[in-house]
């Protein structure tokens, strides 16, 4: 993946991301090969970086950068159009993809530390005639802002299944996992465990006679001024925006009754999050559950919880706010997948991008600037 000599002149900028998609397997019969896989893969990823959000925007990049495109490969038939663009993304395996996402990700981070939040988003313009619209599930990082890894939720299947199969790509020892209420699970609870991690996991209504015995406990232990438990608390207040929100983090430290019931993997405590906003005048109450495998006091605890929302956040809102990815078309085959995972490689590389730009101003400057585009690639 060094540079190297050809007929189109000379590309010496090495491309460090492409050599952990080397074994990608192409499924393209390979004597008919016009584009080779590597020039797609750094097409697409330096056309989403400068802007553009389809194929067709892809295509017109290649054809208006094919001299900086010389620049790291010889590209010799030129770069392809959006046709073969979409019909090449359609056929690569998502899952094999992702792996080498992975793979890229972790060599640039190394084991990450501090909570891990996994969610899941869908693409909403990527559904078709007889098929839904896909939907990606995601591991991000919410001290470094970095999106680990994603699997795609296949047809007629959930969330359920794609967590654990995300949390065996990972390296997460020492991290902690965060998952709403959908991944509250023996089974993946279990997984996190087996990994050398730990878990906060949202209780809701899915795990009904978990989540009832939590609440009537914590509700008369409330009332009792929690005598007969073992408990740490910790409040605190946040104001913007008209909006004055006061959160109250319980931590119920003696679960050993609740083991005896539940007999949940690693279990170590239960959460309770209480939350008071006020919001024009308007008072709005809220109570929320969680257990944790994590022997931690609330002052540490209550931050944890609230790092989940990162996801939501700086990946979703900025997904589709910085990539337009609910506008997105694309619909064929294993594409919308392998182009949310380019979509998720842009972003990592403009997070790691130094100054104080916006990530709009870093895209925006990536497409009017050569040597900032080169730049982003470079490590």
């Amino acid at each position: 993946m060094d540079g190297a000599k050809t007929d189109c002149g000379a590309f010496d900028e090495t491309v460090v991301f492409l050599s952990h998609f080397k074994d990608l397997d192409d499924p393209r019969q390979q004597s008919k090969v016009t584009y080779p896989l590597d020039e797609v893969l750094l097409l697409c990823l330096l056309g989403v970086l400068a802007g553009a959000e389809a194929f067709t925007e892809i295509a017109l990049f290649g054809v208006k950068k094919l001299a900086f495109l010389r620049r790291f490969r010889p590209f010799k038939d030129g770069t392809p159009d959006h046709g073969h663009l979409s019909d090449i993304l359609a056929v690569l395996d998502a899952e094999q993809f992702q792996r080498c996402f992975v793979a890229w990700v972790a060599a640039l981070t190394g084991v990450p530390a501090g909570v891990i939040a996994i969610d899941g988003k869908t693409v909403r313009r990527s559904k078709s005639t007889g098929k839904a619209a896909i939907h990606m599930v995601s591991a991000f990082a919410a001290r470094q802002r970095l999106v680990l890894g994603q699997v795609k939720v296949a047809e007629k299947s959930n969330e359920i299944i794609a967590i654990p199969k995300l949390l065996e790509m990972l390296a997460i020892e020492g991290a902690i996992i965060t998952i709403d209420a959908m991944g509250c699970q023996r089974d993946i609870a279990q997984k996190v465990i087996d990994k050398k991690a730990d878990y906060v996991l949202a209780l809701k209504g899915n795990q009904t006679s978990l989540r009832e015995d939590v609440e009537l406990f914590a509700s008369e232990q409330k009332a009792r001024g929690f005598a007969d438990t073992t408990i740490s608390r910790d409040t605190t207040i946040d104001g913007e925006h008209g909006r004055i929100e006061t959160r109250t983090t319980t931590v119920i430290h003696d679960v050993g009754w609740l083991q005896e019931r539940h007999a949940w993997p690693g279990l170590k405590a239960v959460v309770m999050v209480e939350s008071r906003r006020e919001i024009s005048g308007k008072i709005e109450n809220e109570t929320r559950f969680y257990i944790t495998s994590l022997v931690m006091l609330a002052h540490l605890l209550g931050p944890v919880v609230r790092s989940h929302w990162a996801i939501e956040n700086s990946l979703h809102w900025v997904l589709d706010m910085v990539f337009r990815d609910d506008e997105c078309r694309v619909r064929t085959e294993h594409a919308p997948a392998n182009f949310t995972t380019i979509k998720h490689m842009a972003l990592n590389l403009l997070r790691r991008a130094p100054g104080k730009n916006s990530l709009r101003g870093r895209r925006k400057a990536a497409g009017w600037d050569d040597e900032f585009l080169a730049s982003l690639i470079r490590g």
